[in-house]
């Protein structure tokens, strides 16, 4: 047996420390126009520092975490790694606004093989975005370089999100009743789920792929990013009485409304009151499937659904028309009423 002299560095090993110190001054600009109201102390330290405004009474910390899933694929593959970072956001956000809670700060988890320093620039730009279109802080994070784990060219993303709402304003759903409306937030398409089905459609599709969808390149549709909620719906939350919020992510409309409804309650909604967009009806049609199982894979064109008291219902549309930078409002249910199986959502026929 024989042994070598030669000194093994880290980097020798795979880990390429000032990579890391490279990306980290890349990323401290983009943290910057981040930063708001408490934040104490962000990138750089140990730990991210953050003080709940003063303006909360009795606040209740409200979490979320997420990934972007196997739309990531589709970015190694097509080399477009600045919009992923916005749906790292979006998943979380979006979630935490739900319970009726304002996005306070943001942290993310990025793996790799081999750190690519504007590979990583790029995502992490995107999630900077994401953060600033959302009024949060990007005020930490954690940059993994695995020799090993990962093949290259490849990573894998994780977002943690914490939020504030009232104790009194905390949207639980347990007013919602039969009558009630349902508004439907447009999508931007995909956002994240559902793209292990969508990278089969575009296997299956092989060279037949159209070169537009809805007036976009193709590939820029398909990887469209996920759509932020949060300012336009803080602000309808601000000024009508909103019962519940649902984001339409995986399990689509059938799976995701009826996690906000009271037992005993259904949402039905009404085929055709919202266009299905050139993208997912491509989608449907390669895919081969029904109704049922696009509505239960897919957010099929609705990202964000409202239920509110029929009377508030005009007002709080025209309260989100306002802020349509940020979205439009899409569709309108025919109410709510029992269902025969409690807590279901009713399909879309």
């Amino acid at each position: 047996m024989t042994s070598s002299t030669t000194p093994l560095s880290y980097k020798d090993a795979g880990v390429d420390i000032d990579a890391g110190d490279a990306l980290v001054e890349r990323i401290k600009p983009l943290a910057k126009k981040t930063m708001r109201e408490g934040v104490l102390a962000g990138i750089g330290g140990f730990g991210a520092l953050f003080e709940v405004p003063k303006r909360y009474k009795e606040p209740v910390l409200v979490s979320g975490t997420d990934g972007v899933g196997t739309k990531l694929k589709l970015a190694f593959e097509w080399n477009l790694h600045d919009t992923v970072g916005i749906d790292l956001v979006g998943m979380s956000v979006n979630d935490v606004l739900v319970q009726g809670a304002e996005p306070l700060f943001f942290l993310d988890y990025f793996a790799c093989g081999k750190l690519d320093v504007d590979t990583a620039a790029a995502v992490v730009g995107g999630i900077a975005k994401g953060c600033e279109l959302s009024g949060c802080a990007l005020i930490g994070g954690e940059t993994a370089e695995m020799p090993g784990m990962y093949p290259a060219g490849e990573y894998d993303l994780a977002g943690f999100c914490v939020g504030a709402v009232e104790k009194s304003k905390i949207l639980t759903g347990q007013n919602v009743k039969p009558g009630d409306v349902v508004l439907g937030l447009a999508s931007h398409g995909v956002h994240s789920n559902g793209f292990s089905l969508v990278r089969k459609c575009i296997e299956r599709a092989g060279s037949d792929l159209p070169a537009t969808l809805d007036g976009q390149p193709f590939r820029q549709a398909i990887m469209k990013p996920t759509r932020l909620y949060v300012k336009n719906v803080l602000a309808a939350l601000a000024a009508h009485p909103i019962k519940a919020l649902a984001h339409i992510t995986g399990g689509g409309l059938l799976e995701n409304i009826p996690r906000v409804l009271p037992e005993g309650t259904a949402a039905h909604l009404k085929k055709g009151s919202w266009p299905q967009t050139e993208l997912f009806a491509w989608l449907q049609k390669v895919a081969g499937i029904d109704d049922i199982e696009m509505n239960r894979t897919f957010n099929n064109g609705i990202g964000m659904v409202v239920v509110i008291a029929a009377e508030e219902a005009a007002a709080c549309a025209a309260t989100h028309r306002c802020h349509r930078r940020q979205g439009r409002w899409r569709c309108r249910g025919r109410g709510l009423s029992r269902p025969t199986r409690p807590g279901r959502s009713e399909q879309l026929l």
